[in-house]
This record gives structure tokens, C-alpha cells and sequence, in this order.
């Protein structure tokens, strides 16, 4: 999420990953990422999946793929959750609590599914992203200008955020789908796609979001 007035800390430079997640990410030339357009991620911006461990219990075919988007996808909804829960007690339409109280239970079942599959991976419940500046991943800048904003202009932040925040994790799933192995991870993927298409849909409707969202 971005505002007009408010600037980013620099992001931080990381290695450049395999190509395998390159095509994860839906990765283009673009070099930076502002949640007010939608570029993807840069190499740059991106950190190289830990491979899962060899005592872990995963499918004969998983890839490094299924890896990196567990662990990009789960600090992305636990990121989420934190704009999700100031949103259903401060936004100031009705409707736009209700959505936001709806999608946080969404998510958090999610999470109550992606968890485990970092364990059946024998990869950390940690963000092996924190303090990197990640396409769709609200930020602790981002949730300062929330705290901050009041009335409409919490509004506009709370839509513009949770949009980007929607379309960037349903392509990274999108691409979890078509590159990735595990069955249970394209599973989840797939249904995390439904489940972002349906509130970006919703999202649509919503009062302020024509005005917000531009």
C-alpha cells in the first residue's frame, strides 16, 4: 500500500534467484515494486527459497518452486491480517468492515494450511523475506500510515493496499500451479487463486473503491 505523500525506505538489494523462481514470481524487468502499480517483483527484491530438508516429508517431485511460494505466500497473508484486523474495527463504511472482517477469516484459514505444508517441507515458520520491500506484502511502513490515516483516507489505503496485496499472491499462485510440483502445494495454490479472484471481485463493489483503486 502507497500514498501520494509517503515514501518507502530503500529496499533491500538481495541475490539474484534460479530461474525456477524467477518464473514463480512472474518475474519482468521492472526493478522496483509500489503497491500504487503493478509491476512485478525484480530479481533484485526477491530471496532464494531455502531448499526443504532432507528428513523432509514432501512429495517425490517437489521443487524449489513449491518452496519459494510457501514461504513467500504465508508471511504475505500473516502481513495481511495485521491491515485486515485495523480495517474491520476503523474503515468507515459498513460494507467495507464486513469485507475486511470475512477476508481475514479467509486468510487465516489459509495460513492454517500453509503452515503445515512448511512442515511437511521441513522449512521455518519464519519470514525469509522481513525487511525487504515485496510486491503485495503490507509492510510495517504500510501499517504506520493505516494506524495514521483517519476516515476516507483510511479508506483509500485500506483498498489500494489489500488490492495489491490480492493480485500479487494470486500470481504468485498462478505460477505455483503451472511450475510447481507438490500436489498439495498446487492444491492450495489453486484454491487461493479462487479465493482472491472472488474479493478482488467483491473488492470492486465496494464503496470508494471506483475513486481509490483509479
Amino acid at each position: 500500500m502507497s500514498h501520494a505523500t509517503r515514501s518507502r525506505p530503500p529496499t533491500a538489494r538481495l541475490p539474484v534467484v534460479a530461474p525456477i523462481l524467477l518464473a514463480l514470481l512472474g518475474l519482468t524487468a521492472s526493478a522496483g515494486c509500489s503497491t500504487t502499480s503493478e509491476p512485478a517483483p525484480a530479481a533484485s527484491s526477491v530471496r532464494t527459497a531455502a531448499a526443504p530438508s532432507p528428513t523432509a516429508s514432501r512429495s517425490a517431485s517437489s521443487t524449489p518452486t513449491d518452496a519459494a511460494w510457501a514461504q513467500l505466500m504465508t508471511p504475505m497473508n500473516e502481513k495481511a491480517l495485521a491491515l485486515l484486523t485495523l480495517a474491520a474495527d476503523r474503515a468507515t463504511e459498513p460494507r467495507l468492515r464486513a469485507f475486511a472482517t470475512r477476508l481475514r477469516s479467509g486468510q487465516e484459514a489459509e495460513l492454517g494450511r500453509l503452515r503445515p505444508l512448511l512442515a511437511r517441507m521441513g522449512l521455518p515458520d519464519t519470514d525469509v523475506h522481513a525487511g525487504h520491500d515485496m510486491p503485495g506484502m503490507v509492510t510495517e511502513a504500510d501499517l504506520e500510515a493505516a494506524r495514521a490515516a483517519e476516515g476516507a483516507a483510511f479508506d483509500r489505503l485500506f483498498l489500494t493496499g489489500i488490492r495489491d496485496h490480492l493480485r500479487h499472491s494470486a500470481q504468485v499462485s498462478r505460477s505455483e500451479i503451472t511450475a510447481g510440483a507438490r500436489a498439495d502445494a498446487k492444491q492450495l495454490a489453486a484454491a487461493l487463486v479462487t479465493a482472491r479472484e472472488a474479493a478482488l471481485t467483491e473488492l470492486e463493489g465496494l464503496p470508494g473503491a471506483a475513486r481509490a483503486l483509479g
